[in-house]
């Protein structure tokens, strides 16, 4: 039987939209979260993204926490903490004060990639010595380590952090990832929003290496998809332009907000654009609920997730969270 009743989270990187500023786009992710979170929606997960002007998620602590501040009971974590920026100890120190200000109600999130381009990964690096990026399990353990109970610490302890046991979850999109989650017993999230190229590779290397762990005792697989549900097919291709037009962004390396959704994407991009931008975004949900209900059941009758985080580039707010509310009435009503 079809697995569709699954916890249902969101992704979002704070995107600025066209005709609107810094405070506004701030403004919209505590928004969309406050909405998603009256819906049901089990976490709400903020990115990192550096020197990215169209994105307002660098600061990536900062923003948990005031969607901390301005929710109630939805989970709200990183997706993620890009861990070669960062030394352990502050990360620790970082989510372990958010957890005694919002007992429970904090997640991990942990990337191996540093979110931005290499010059300004350079001006993030938080040492000069071996590349973070290749000590990244090292680093996860010591994370883990930290929001454990006083008797595993060492010398160095995260105060506040210690006994709080975040829990943790590995990020990525590669097959390298897969493994590490696998070997640490941890949950798995997969950026198939934006690379789903080794997604079917990735999930079965998850569910065939895992070992159980303290943490958890069985897989749980979370994958990340784009998510446009509107009243129609036709409504919903016709929003899902913005959504390629922020793709075709990446593909072009520019930077421009995102955008109100247009008629015709082929008057923007050109044949090799397109294939480049959809490729990207090969796993997406868009339709009307119907359709998109059927596509969910098609996804999971393959890959059988235990929790779907959808992510909607959507210009209009309001017809974004028409999206999320369509999406999570499916899985409601399965």
């Amino acid at each position: 039987m079809t697995r569709l009743n699954i916890p249902l989270s969101v992704l979002n990187l704070a995107p600025i939209r066209q005709g609107e500023d810094q405070k506004q786009a701030i403004d919209a992710m505590v928004e969309l979260a406050q909405a998603t979170e009256q819906m049901g929606y089990s976490r709400y997960w903020i990115a990192e993204h550096h020197n990215t002007p169209t994105l307002m998620s660098s600061a990536t602590a900062v923003l948990i926490n005031h969607t901390l501040a301005n929710t109630k009971t939805i989970r709200i974590g990183s997706g993620g903490i890009m861990l070669p920026n960062h030394a352990p100890l502050v990360v620790a120190e970082q989510f372990g004060t958010m957890a005694v200000l919002y007992p429970d109600r904090v997640d991990l999130g942990l990337g191996r990639a540093p979110g931005t381009d290499m010059l300004t990964a350079s001006a993030l690096r938080r040492s000069t010595g071996k590349d973070p990026v290749y000590t990244f399990p090292d680093d996860v353990d010591t994370l883990l380590k930290y929001f454990g109970p006083l008797e595993q610490q060492g010398h160095v302890k995260a105060y506040p952090g210690v006994n709080t046991d975040i829990p943790l979850y590995i990020l990525g999109s590669s097959t390298d990832s897969a493994r590490l989650a696998a070997k640490k017993g941890l949950p798995y999230a997969f950026a198939s929003h934006f690379a789903p190229q080794h997604m079917a590779e990735a999930i079965q290397i998850y569910r065939q290496q895992f070992v159980p762990s303290r943490f958890l005792k069985e897989p749980y697989m979370i994958v990340c998809l784009n998510v446009i549900a509107q009243e129609s097919d036709e409504q919903a291709k016709y929003e899902m332009t913005s959504m390629q037009q922020f793709f075709l962004n990446v593909v072009r390396g520019s930077s421009q907000p995102l955008s109100p959704p247009v008629e015709d994407m082929d008057e923007i991009w050109t044949e090799h654009e397109k294939y480049a931008a959809t490729s990207m975004s090969s796993y997406s949900l868009v339709g009307s609920q119907a359709s998109v209900r059927q596509q969910l059941i098609d996804f999971q009758d393959q890959f059988d997730v235990d929790e779907v985080m959808a992510i909607s580039y959507i210009y209009d707010r309001e017809k974004q969270k028409r999206s999320y509310q369509l999406l999570k009435e499916i899985v409601d009503n399965a």
